[in-house]
C-alpha cells in the first residue's frame, strides 16, 4: 500500500525538524504507540497495539533513521512483528519553508502488511491506517502549533 500526503504546519522548518527527529515526540503521537526506546543514535525499538476491525495485534517495531538531510529530507524504514502478523515500511519525507513561520512537509510511505492481520483485516486496512496517519498529523500539528 502507498500512503501520501502535504502538511502545512505553523511553525520553521527546523522546528518542525527537530520534532520529526524525536522519536519520543513522534511516537507520543503515534495512535497506539507504547513506547519508544533509543537503540542507537538513528536505532530505534517502539511497541504499538494496532487494531484493525475486531483483530488487534501488539508489535514489536524495529526503526531506522536513513538518508538524513537536515533539515530538508529523511528516510524512516520500519519492521515490525506481532504474533502471525508482520509489517515492514519506507516512508520518506521532504520539508520545505513556507513562508517565515511555516514549513511543509511532503511525505510518502510504502507499507506491506503479511499473516493474519492482513489476511483477515485486508478491507479494512487502508481505511484504518488513513485514519492513523490522519491522528498522527493532527497531532504533531497540534503540539508544534501551540
Amino acid at each position: 500500500m502507498r500512503f501520501e500526503g502535504t502538511e502545512r504546519i505553523s511553525a520553521s522548518q527546523p522546528r518542525v525538524w527537530a520534532f520529526l527527529m524525536d522519536p519520543q515526540q513522534v511516537g507520543s503521537c503515534g495512535p497506539g504507540v507504547e513506547s519508544v526506546e533509543p537503540v542507537d543514535a538513528t536505532h530505534f525499538k517502539a511497541r504499538a497495539t494496532v487494531g484493525v476491525g475486531f483483530i488487534k495485534a501488539r508489535f514489536v517495531v524495529d526503526m531506522e533513521m536513513a538518508d538524513l538531510h537536515e533539515p530538508d529530507s529523511a528516510t524512516m524504514k520500519a519492521h515490525g512483528q506481532a504474533p502471525g502478523s508482520a509489517v515492514d515500511a519506507t516512508a520518506t519525507m521532504q520539508l520545505a519553508p513556507d513562508g517565515a513561520d511555516a514549513t511543509t512537509l511532503a511525505w510518502a510511505a510504502d507499507v506491506n502488511i503479511s499473516g493474519t492481520l492482513a489476511s483477515v483485516g485486508a478491507r479494512l486496512i487502508q481505511g484504518t491506517a488513513e485514519k492513523m496517519i490522519r491522528q498522527t498529523f493532527d497531532c504533531i500539528r497540534t503540539k508544534l502549533e501551540a
